[in-house]
């Protein structure tokens, strides 16, 4: 296993979407994600309430096995039309969202010798 390179999704929901868009991440989006070789290490959300009145910031984060799992998961995604629909049909759930990449610090240099 090469060293760990994590995603990072972070969606602002519409106000009360948070637990909506959540159940439609884990059911429509992670299994597809899993297949690209991610594993999710975690799905955060703020405020840890679901709120009617405003949004929450849901944050995944997955886990990839190195840059050569980063470039299979890049790969298999692009050209994805399914994915693409997924994420259009939840548009309405969504008030913004982007994507991150990150390793543990001491993995760095490692990381920078490809």
């Amino acid at each position: 296993m090469g060293t760990a390179v994590f995603v990072i999704d972070r969606v602002v929901t519409a106000p009360g979407a948070g637990e909506r868009f959540v159940a439609a991440y884990l059911d429509g989006y992670a299994p597809g994600a899993r297949a690209r070789g991610m594993a999710l290490d975690s799905l955060l959300v703020s405020p840890p309430m679901w709120r009617d009145d405003d949004g929450n910031t849901v944050t995944a984060i997955w886990r990839l096995d190195g840059v050569g799992g980063w470039w299979d998961m890049t790969r298999a995604g692009r050209g994805d039309p399914a994915l693409r629909g997924w994420w259009d049909g939840v548009a309405p759930l969504i008030v913004e969202r982007s994507r991150s990449m990150a390793a543990s610090a001491p993995d760095v240099d490692g990381l920078c010798e490809v």
